[in-house]
């Protein structure tokens, strides 16, 4: 088990000299990772639970760490936590806390398991629950979208090339082709979903471990679908993120380009529509105009 009296870092007895503050700078991700605390706290329960249940801790320090751990997000979620830079990252924190509320037990959090897996089963447990956000939205914006167009079947309205008028045609099919655009943004999101389903848990650092593991428990109990084949591929894996990003990309892009078209409508050039005033905002020198709230957004 890993002593941590000081609630020093735990490689400490290996690396004497202090890490320089620029260093720590550069190393350190807990700005960005603490967003990741329910997943990270969720992947240590089923871990310690799996452990258990392999009879590798007992049921009194299962209970222990388990206790600490709910307190942790419990700290979190009432901003009662402090977040400490020194400590590199959201698994090095949390650790650091649980040392703090249970002592020396906490070591065994980290039996058979490294930030390696943890921190890339950190991402895949977000990203589903992200995409899962995503895809409800999707849903409700191809409804909205689709109730107007059926609304507009006879509004006929002028199509533009190069922003010329080229040819009539009805407003509720030029609106139907962002129901298009939309289905296949869900379609991405779904097929990004099977990289995401296999459970990264368990490979630990690069080879796996010798403890005796249970990687189809934690699969379960974390609602993947199997366990990775290859431990390498594992922890050096990042296409699923590379894929979530080019859908969140992709989707956005429709959403900014029906933004646009709605923005240039609505200016007196065109003055094709009329935005509602719940989405407008004025100017601070010329009390005449109305601007759109989304042209805010898409110069960001």
């Amino acid at each position: 088990m890993v002593k941590n009296k000081n609630n020093k870092a735990f490689w400490n007895k290996r690396i004497k000299k202090k890490t320089s503050i620029l260093y720590q700078k550069v190393g350190s991700s807990i700005e960005i990772d603490k967003k990741l605390y329910k997943e990270d706290i969720l992947g240590s329960i089923i871990h310690v639970e799996m452990l258990f249940k392999q009879k590798i801790i007992s049921f009194k320090i299962k209970n222990k760490i388990i206790y600490g751990l709910n307190k942790i997000k419990n700290e979190i979620i009432k901003n009662k936590f402090e977040f400490d830079k020194n400590y590199e990252d959201i698994h090095m924190n949390i650790e650091k806390r649980l040392f703090d509320i249970i002592g020396e037990e906490a070591g065994y959090v980290h039996t058979g398991r490294s930030r390696n897996d943890q921190v890339v089963t950190d991402v895949k447990l977000w990203m589903k629950s992200a995409t899962k956000e995503i895809d409800k939205k999707l849903d409700k914006l191809i409804s909205s979208t689709l109730r107007l167009a059926e609304k507009n079947i006879y509004t006929i309205m002028p199509g533009f090339t190069h922003l010329k008028s080229a040819q009539a045609l009805s407003f509720g099919h030029y609106l139907m082709a962002y129901i298009e655009m939309f289905i296949r943004d869900k379609k991405r999101f779904q097929n990004s979903m099977e990289n995401l389903n296999e459970n990264p848990l368990g490979v630990s650092a690069l080879t796996g471990t010798s403890f005796n593991i249970d990687r189809n428990y934690t699969t379960k109990k974390l609602g993947f679908k199997n366990p990775t084949n290859n431990s390498v591929d594992t922890v050096s894996d990042r296409d699923f993120v590379i894929d979530f990003l080019y859908n969140c990309s992709v989707c956005s892009m429709h959403i900014s380009r029906i933004s646009e078209e709605l923005i240039i409508w609505n200016s007196n050039a065109f003055n094709l529509i009329k935005l509602s005033d719940k989405v407008v905002t004025g100017s601070s020198i010329m009390p005449q105009k109305k601007k759109s709230r989304s042209f805010r957004v898409l110069k960001r």
